[in-house]
């Protein structure tokens, strides 16, 4: 597969285009950045140990139903996706109370809700993401009820398959963001990685932090972190 012109020039990901119209390279990149790109560093590894989370967590979500844009992997630090019409909408899943949720309604980090807390957040830089609800999704006409609908269930997939998955190696699947959006054929599927990046990770024996909040909060050993969490993954579900 070519490699084309670049489409998305990000931070951590760079998305390029290919040689078929329908498919796109996916590269993450060892930059590091936190409060709206105001920190920025450069973590050795890091895009290896989050294209390695990514391939696996698609590839076992895929293997239990859940659509996704993931192909393969074709580098450590790259995957070959198919291209989506990505609906412009944050879905996160909060299993375990902690960061902005903690700030905005007081409450202890670490405390887990009776259900999972899913939130919509509205895709916009320069209204700095705000959280909308259902309505506001579809006044904004960004989705439609039914695919709405269809995303909350396969969010609850999502979050329903990946939670044995990071407990069988020793960690707790705090929360996570995801995105979706159409591939060529009109599938509604997940077109967004799970990776320390968008988690939280948390040592279930130490309660260490396994993720980016390592970063944002200068705790140090981000790389280490990061290593931990794909070294774990690899070691019982790539191969």
């Amino acid at each position: 597969m070519e490699k084309k012109d670049l489409i998305h020039d990000g931070s951590s990901i760079k998305i390029w285009g290919t040689d078929d119209p329908d498919k796109v390279i996916i590269g993450f990149t060892d930059d590091i950045t936190a409060f709206y790109k105001i920190k920025k560093a450069v973590i050795k590894d890091k895009g290896v140990c989050c294209n390695g989370v990514s391939c696996i967590t698609s590839g076992i979500l895929q293997k239990a139903g859940v659509p996704t844009h993931f192909i393969k992997k074709i580098s450590s630090t790259e995957q070959l996706c198919h291209k989506a019409e990505v609906i412009p909408m944050e879905v996160i899943v909060r299993n375990i109370v902690a960061g902005s949720l903690a700030l905005r309604l007081g409450l202890e980090e670490g405390l887990i809700p009776q259900k999972p807390i899913i939130d919509l957040c509205y895709k916009s830089e320069a209204l700095g993401d705000p959280l909308i609800n259902d309505y506001q999704a579809l006044a904004l006409n960004i989705v439609g009820e039914e695919d709405l609908r269809e995303i909350y269930r396969l969010t609850r997939k999502v979050n329903d398959t990946l939670l044995p998955v990071f407990k069988s190696i020793g960690i707790s699947l705090v929360d996570f963001k995801i995105e979706f959006g159409h591939l060529p054929d009109g599938t509604l599927a997940m077109t967004d990685d799970i990776t320390p990046d968008s988690a939280r990770f948390w040592d279930i024996k130490t309660g260490e932090r396994l993720d980016k909040d390592r970063f944002r909060h200068d705790k140090g050993h981000v790389g280490d972190a990061y290593r931990t969490v794909y070294e774990r993954l690899k070691s019982k579900y790539d191969g």
